[in-house]
């Protein structure tokens, strides 16, 4: 057993199941390739364990009893959430119904919202003057997305004999545009029809293809791309335009400051919860050096 919370044991299959979790997060978002991390999202993992393990204890011991209206009604909210009773059980795994474990599970969810409202106290009401100061200081969170405008040049391989003949006639086009031709002439000049694009207007990240942005956003205002291509043939791109991001009024976005500071504190309050409680715990971490860590740790 490598970890204990208050004397209550931790299975491994948690501990290793809360692992898979966070190093599945980072290699989604692309941080993490193999194994280097390990150790680190292993440490992550029973964190994410002592701090729920504690907040159920803390919460166990503040609320030992729950009203049976607050468990049906949170119960009811779950289900609707899901879209209906089967569904529900479906989501969490339980392919026969059984109503008193479920009240049970839900009682404890019902025990921490109460533990957390505790916590947290009064909703935070920030005055405009807060709000402003916060705005200001944090104005990387409230600015526009960078815009380019482009315009393009386009082959699709449909009815080219090969990619090699089109991205040939692509180089042709390419070497004319570095010798001075009119981008906007020689685009018209080589498209396919009336309906395909040649200025594609302003637009931010996620609007085209990746392969087309990546190629576009790393671009300098009247630059001219070399011959690229994508999922619909080879490309020239010329950028024509830029916005650079930025500050959106404070009147614009002053409910969405207000937001963030009403989350940011109870971040903060939620961390210091969670620090006494650490503070007070008996924390036993027996798993061996060579398990993954850097050796067992007590707190």
């Amino acid at each position: 057993m490598a970890l204990i919370i208050n004397g209550e044991e931790v299975d491994d299959e948690v501990i290793e199941g809360e692992f898979r979790n966070v190093k599945g997060h980072y290699e989604r978002t692309l941080q993490v390739s193999c194994c280097e991390r390990d150790p680190e999202f292993r440490r992550y993992a029973k964190d994410n364990i002592i701090s729920r393990v504690l907040l159920s204890q803390a919460a166990v011991a503040r609320f030992p009893t729950v009203d049976d209206d607050d468990v049906t009604s949170r119960l009811n909210k779950l289900i609707e959430q899901a879209g209906g009773e089967d569904q529900f059980y479906m989501n969490i795994g339980m392919p026969q119904k059984n109503e008193a474990l479920i009240r049970e599970n839900v009682a404890g969810g019902v025990r921490l919202d109460n533990m957390l409202g505790l916590a947290y106290g009064p909703e935070l009401n920030p005055s405009d003057e807060e709000l402003r100061a916060f705005y200001e200081a944090n104005l990387q969170f409230y600015m526009t997305e960078e815009m380019i405008q482009a315009a393009h040049i386009t082959k699709s391989l449909q009815g080219a004999t090969s990619r090699q003949e089109v991205y040939d006639a692509m180089r042709g086009i390419l070497d004319q545009l570095r010798l001075g031709a009119d981008f906007m002439k020689l685009a018209e000049a080589h498209r396919a029809d009336d309906q395909q694009l040649i200025d594609l207007g302003w637009f931010k990240r996620g609007e085209f293809m990746e392969e087309f942005e990546t190629i576009a956003f790393s671009m300098a205002e009247q630059e001219i791309s070399p011959v690229f291509t994508t999922q619909l043939g080879y490309h020239i791109c010329k950028v024509t335009g830029r916005k650079a991001p930025e500050a959106m009024p404070f009147e614009m976005v002053k409910e969405a400051v207000r937001v963030r500071m009403q989350e940011e504190n109870k971040d903060k309050k939620f961390n210091e919860l969670i620090a006494e409680l650490i503070a007070a715990a008996k924390i036993e971490d027996t798993e061996p050096p060579d398990a993954g860590e850097n050796g067992g740790n007590g707190h």
